[in-house]
């Protein structure tokens, strides 16, 4: 387990740089805090990583969201979302984001660059020590995982670079809890007003029991599988098909990547331009709620605009916009 002066260091080290598997499962493990009622309030209590060569009580997710019209050969279906793993989550360069990146010199491309642009979350795991949720029901094993958005985790690394806070908040003897309070801002949900606890407090008998007899999770196995060279291609492949407008094809992609609900497609994977022998991603944890826009923009956000000459009117379809970004890719 990490020291708080180390977390502080590779924090320190991270914002100077700046510039998978599933693991068991049971029933609902993940704690779904974005469900609670405008006002409502829990409190959990974060564990550390059951890896103890990873710094931080926490894993980064980076996500890119595919929106596709459609599903091919579905004439009532609607619109249908697609997340898939973005390679920098692994250290590696994405290929993705390598053009999306591009986009943000033209402002009329602005909008669309931020649709496609990595979401940013974090895996955390622990107890929930007070519960709103009366429809929840909770799993045997009391550790529960938490996926935690970007306003939520500014709170939390905020107080760990604190002077003031002199002690690890997973420590089981000296740790504190955490309130998560929901508010709404602007049609959004808000949690900017949760905190840290004021006291310490002890992990009670029951829960070092727990600890004891389940373990800590190693929260790298919830992190979607590393995609080989093929899921690369195809990943690439419906990002082009997207930006295109064109709808979700089951036959070519769904043995890799399928929305949300969909089961794997039974048909020839020959069909698919990009090579047969599939590779099978994890799905990707639940996505919570929208939450407000943070008062400030934090340091991981899409990149912004430069300051340019009135952007031109916008027009035409995704084949205009498409012919537009690669257009000025070969210039």
């Amino acid at each position: 387990m990490a020291s708080l002066a180390e977390i502080r260091a590779k924090l320190k080290e991270q914002e100077a740089n700046t510039g998978g598997n599933r693991g068991p499962q049971g029933p609902n493990p993940i704690y779904p805090f974005w469900n609670m009622q405008e006002g409502q309030s829990s409190t959990l209590r974060f564990l550390p990583d059951g890896d103890a060569d990873n710094t931080f009580f926490w894993k980064e997710r980076l996500m890119i969201k595919l929106p596709f019209s459609g599903v091919k050969g579905d004439t009532g279906s609607r619109p249908v979302q697609v997340q898939v793993p973005c390679m920098e989550m692994y250290g590696d360069s994405c290929s993705i984001l390598q053009e999306v990146r591009g986009w943000f010199k033209d402002p009329s491309l602005e909008d669309m660059g931020r649709k496609y642009w990595k979401k940013r979350s974090y895996v955390f795991q622990g107890f929930v020590t007070e519960n709103p949720l009366a429809d929840d029901q909770a799993p045997e094993n009391p550790i529960r995982r938490f996926i935690i958005g970007p306003q939520i985790f500014q709170i939390i690394k905020q107080a760990l670079m604190d002077p003031d806070m002199e002690e690890l908040p997973t420590d089981y003897t000296a740790g504190v809890d955490f309130r998560l309070n929901k508010t709404s801002k602007g049609g959004y949900a808000d949690y900017s007003t949760s905190n840290w606890a004021r006291r310490e407090r002890p992990l009670s008998d029951e829960e070092m029991s727990a600890i004891n007899t389940h373990g800590l999770f190693n929260l790298n196995d919830f992190l979607p599988k590393k995609p080989d060279e093929t899921a690369i291609k195809v990943m690439q492949e419906m990002f082009e098909a997207s930006v295109d407008g064109e709808v979700y094809d089951p036959d070519r992609w769904s043995n890799y990547f399928r929305p949300a609900g969909m089961s794997q497609a039974t048909g020839d994977p020959n069909k698919a331009p990009a090579p047969a022998a599939p590779t099978a991603t994890a799905p990707a944890e639940p996505t919570p709620a929208p939450e407000a826009a943070p008062a400030a923009p934090v340091a991981e956000t899409a990149p912004a605009a430069p300051a340019a000459e009135a952007a031109p009117a916008t027009g035409g379809d995704a084949n205009d916009i498409l012919a537009m970004i690669r257009a000025r890719q070969g210039q």
